[in-house]
């Protein structure tokens, strides 16, 4: 009889040993599962430090961009209000000087329309430009010269004619003369072919020995020909 039982309690043993191993392997397998989930856990915690570290970097900036704008809109609105205060103080000197200017502009066309000066090339040498005083004063001749020429050369023509009909009233015998003449006839060119002409014609009258003599004979030629007179215009060339 106790011989029948010796196998049965053997395999229980056996059974046992077997649960206590299966638990244990479970355990095991729990508790690698528990580590795994802590170290998810810890990396998701760097994580999400990271990402708010990040954020209150983002929000300092954003508060600083914003003070920015603030400060600059504020600049933006006093520098208008200048710009406007500007202009209505330009707005009122210009209602006030439009009369003067008006009158200037008056002046300087009656001016422009008065005859071109001969130059009177029998004095000895140029005459010297005098202040209100009486005494010399005023810009030279290479000066004035200049001064008128870029006029010309900006387009303000009849305040380069009038510089150069200055110049030759007051250097008739002056070297540059003859392109001072020249110049004014230069002015005249887009406005009235005839003022023009007259112009080229005193250079060639004046000063015919001038290097400017055979370029106002080949302008003259250019207008002959612009107005149809062949014959003259090849005069004119002919005689540069």
């Amino acid at each position: 009889m106790t011989r029948a039982w010796l196998p049965l309690v053997g395999l229980g043993l056996t059974a046992g040993c077997a649960l206590k191993g299966d638990v244990r392997r479970v355990e095991l397998q729990v508790e690698a599962l528990r580590v795994e989930r802590m170290r998810g856990d810890s990396a998701r915690a760097v994580q999400v430090d990271s990402v708010r570290a990040l954020l209150a970097v983002v929000q300092e900036k954003l508060a600083a961009q914003q003070a920015y704008l603030v400060q600059l809109r504020g600049d933006m609105k006093t520098d208008l209000l200048a710009v406007q205060q500007q202009l209505v103080s330009v707005q009122e000197l210009t209602g006030q000087s439009q009369q003067r200017l008006t009158e200037l502009r008056g002046r300087l066309e009656e001016q422009a329309r008065q005859p071109v000066p001969v130059p009177d090339t029998g004095h000895g040498g140029a005459a010297v430009p005098v202040g209100p005083s009486g005494t010399p004063g005023g810009p030279g001749p290479d000066r004035m010269f200049d001064l008128s020429l870029q006029q010309f050369r900006r387009g303000s023509l009849g305040t380069a004619r009038l510089g150069f009909r200055e110049f030759l009233r007051v250097f008739p015998t002056h070297e540059r003369a003859p392109d001072a003449l020249f110049y004014v006839g230069e002015t005249f060119a887009g406005e009235s072919a005839d003022s023009a002409a007259a112009v080229y014609q005193q250079v060639v009258k004046t000063f015919p020995n001038s290097p400017r003599a055979p370029s106002a004979l080949y302008k003259l030629g250019l207008l002959a020909e612009q107005r149809g007179d062949k014959a003259a215009a090849r005069t004119y060339y002919a005689r540069v």
